[in-house]
């Protein structure tokens, strides 16, 4: 097809960190992760609307207008129907298989009582690492959890996440806008049907009750946040409903 004068996206690999928030933010899927950094899959999926620009958190992304092919709406359908049958997350930065999605069973019961079975039942766990497309988030009863808290909590496998997809990541050295955008793609995604929030009983964990609340709002979801905190002691101190 002849290329034509128009506005297309332009990526600058410089900038670019491999983050993957410009690929959930494009709803035709024109972006991937591809060796580390974010490329144009093909010209024609490219609306040239820019809706990708906002989330990029190092400003690699520009709106460009140059010979391009044109956008092919139905060249779009078919792209995103392929991506959802594979049901695959983009390739990470570090090209590490342990990002790969799996979901496998619960142990069986018949597991010796002398050990606690691990009640985990998905991978990967990290919020960054977890595509909001992951099939096994779609209607699950979900768990967001600080990182510190399946260290300190020795309940975590027997009262918190049995029969709940989780979660964790830490708001004071992770961006906390990278978490809501995340999060809130997820929720409008996955719709959920329940959200359970454990947190540490430090200042700095309770932003990540302030980051789930605020994707919570962007994913105009109406889910009661059901809040676990947890002391430094591994004791479950307070509950509470956001």
């Amino acid at each position: 097809m002849p290329k034509t004068l128009r506005k297309i996206i332009e990526i600058d690999e410089e900038l670019c960190d491999g983050c993957g928030l410009c690929v959930t933010a494009c709803e035709e899927g024109a972006i991937q992760i591809i060796d580390g950094k974010a490329r144009l899959v093909a010209e024609k999926l490219c609306d040239g609307l820019g809706a990708c620009i906002g989330e990029c958190p190092k400003g690699a992304l520009k709106i460009v207008e140059r010979e391009a092919e044109p956008f092919d709406h139905q060249a779009v359908e078919e792209h995103l129907k392929r991506l959802r049958a594979e049901a695959q997350p983009f390739k990470l930065a570090c090209g590490c298989p342990g990002s790969q999605v799996q979901e496998f069973q619960a142990p069986s019961s018949e597991v010796s009582k002398a050990s606690i079975p691990s009640a985990l039942t998905q991978w990967p766990v990290q919020i960054r690492l977890v595509p909001p497309t992951a099939p096994f988030l779609r209607g699950a009863d979900l768990l967001i959890a600080a990182d510190c808290v399946p260290v300190a909590y020795p309940e975590l496998h027997t009262k918190l996440l049995p029969g709940r997809k989780i979660l964790i990541g830490c708001p004071k050295f992770d961006p906390a806008e990278e978490y809501v955008a995340r999060l809130s793609e997820t929720l409008r995604l996955a719709q959920p049907r329940s959200l359970t929030l454990a947190i540490m009983e430090v200042p700095c964990c309770r932003g990540l009750a302030l980051i789930l609340q605020e994707a919570r709002r962007r994913a105009e979801v109406e889910i009661p946040i059901q809040v676990k905190v947890i002391s430094a002691r591994g004791e479950m101190v307070r509950e509470e409903t956001l």
